[in-house]
């Protein structure tokens, strides 16, 4: 008990951190859920919209591009704006995407709603983890961050089953109109608990650097996600993924002469920031490849009706939020060089038997893997992440985060934009049933080389000189 009255203090103290916590994880929540809950619907989307394959991922894709936009923005308005108008305004604007989405009837009115839904959740994800770092002390962070990892990584496992369950009774409407009570909620606890927790400055915005910014997160996003239809040699896709490439090596440039940076990239002077970092992109990559191509294989390859696929992906949502709660319990206890390697061997032996698997295969095979995989790749997404962020300290800590987000969130949709396009390479291939189950496990194998490579860049992660357990 005396050594726990010498630990430091938090570095901003409010009234009540835990409601003003709870405010921000429901609102990533709801964001983090957003992204996988329209996946088990989009065959349902592709019919009433009369759309391809290729155009409905745009509403998942076009997602994250605008969350990939907006999270290198959080830094710079964090350091001009009081947190709780940030984060007001950003989950007041995606309760008016819901709501867009809610009545809509047409998929550009559709795609609209996404876009205005991914500029509350680029505010809200980085500043969840920023804010954690502020207004708790050190000694509680592991815990705090493995129940902001829950959120990320329980609400994209848990999004098709809640989905499957509501398109069993209702039409894909039913899904955004379950998301406004939610933000409402989130919108009153920020309200009630939240205050500023970063020196304001009235430095100047860079607007060439946010336009640098914009084409070069945007460039690869639209460039990897017009391949699908387009071809990768196409010239849109080529010219996409050049102005990209071109656009964020000029933004990249100008943030290290820029004082102060919209984006901190001085953050990857430290080492363990990086390699944390590295992790949690790659695992993120697994995840929504994953979870993109599931509900396609369980519904159109193995036949499963929509409400019996979302309850075959739910043992491996309970179990992720049970690896989840407890990944950020044993990072305080043991660090995490054992747990993320331990996790990508999880992961990777999860989809070994995805990959086993086929159209004529046992359900259980199926979920086996996806559990398996659900097991790992929590274990090792929480404490990466806290391995991460715990090399920076003072404001540098949001900077870290919203680089940490923006790159998570841009990997995501390049992810899931070539697990895509590797399901379209497959059904090229081959006719029918067949195409489906190759392009399928196309995409399982380019998971699975994320997940290799993450499980060697895991062993540059060294152990604690002094664990919190002892």
């Amino acid at each position: 008990m005396e050594m726990t009255q010498s630990q430091p203090e938090a570095r901003v103290h409010l009234a009540h951190p835990a409601l003003a916590m709870l405010g921000l994880m429901i609102g990533a929540f709801v964001g983090m859920f957003s992204e996988t809950a329209l996946n088990i619907a989009l065959p349902s989307l592709m019919a009433t919209l009369h759309v391809t394959p290729g155009t409905v991922q745009w509403l998942v894709t076009g997602y994250m591009l605008v969350i990939g936009i907006c999270m290198p923005l959080s830094s710079l308005l964090a350091r001009r704006f009081a947190t709780k108008r940030i984060v007001s305004v950003a989950l007041g604007a995606f309760m008016v995407g819901a709501l867009i989405d809610a009545t809509a009837t047409t998929f550009p009115l559709v795609l609209a709603g996404r876009m205005v839904q991914g500029v509350g959740t680029g505010l809200v994800l980085p500043l969840m983890f920023a804010v954690a770092m502020q207004i708790f002390p050190p000694h509680k962070l592991g815990t705090v961050m493995g129940l902001a990892a829950l959120v990320i990584m329980f609400a994209p496992a848990i999004g098709p089953t809640l989905t499957g369950l509501l398109l069993a009774t209702a039409s894909w409407h039913a899904v955004f109109w379950v998301f406004v009570p939610l933000l409402a909620l989130a919108l009153g606890l920020t309200l009630l608990a939240l205050d500023d927790v970063y020196p304001r400055t009235d430095a100047p915005i860079d607007w060439w650097s946010v336009t640098l910014s914009t084409l070069g997160f945007g460039g690869l996003v639209v460039g990897v996600s017009l391949a699908a239809d387009r071809g990768w040699r196409s010239w849109p896709v080529l010219g996409a993924l050049i102005i990209g490439g071109l656009a964020l090596i000029t933004f990249s440039r100008r943030q290290l002469r820029q004082s102060p940076p919209m984006l901190n990239l001085r953050v990857f002077t430290r080492p363990a920031f990086t390699t944390g970092m590295l992790l949690v992109m790659l695992d993120f990559g697994v995840i929504l490849a994953t979870m993109y191509l599931l509900p396609t294989y369980l519904q159109t390859t193995m036949g499963l009706p929509v409400a019996l696929c979302g309850l075959a992906m739910l043992p491996g949502g309970l179990v992720n939020a049970l690896v989840s709660a407890l990944a950020g319990r044993l990072f305080d206890r043991y660090g995490a060089h054992w747990l993320t390697r331990g996790g990508f061997a999880l992961a990777a032996l999860g989809l070994g038997v995805l990959l086993y698997s086929d159209a004529t295969s046992p359900l259980a095979v199926v979920i086996l893997g996806h559990v398996i995989l659900m097991i790992g790749a929590p274990l090792a997404m929480s404490p990466a992440q806290t391995y991460a962020l715990n090399a920076l300290d003072g404001p540098l800590s949001a900077d870290g985060s919203a680089v940490l987000n923006t790159a998570q969130q841009i990997v995501g949709a390049c992810a899931t934009a070539i697990a895509t396009s590797l399901l379209a390479l497959g059904t090229h291939q081959h006719m029918g049933q067949l195409g489906q189950t190759v392009g399928i496990h196309f995409g399982f194998w380019f998971a699975l080389a994320l997940t290799g490579l993450a499980f060697g860049l895991a062993w540059r992660i060294q152990a604690p000189s002094q664990p919190a357990g002892q």
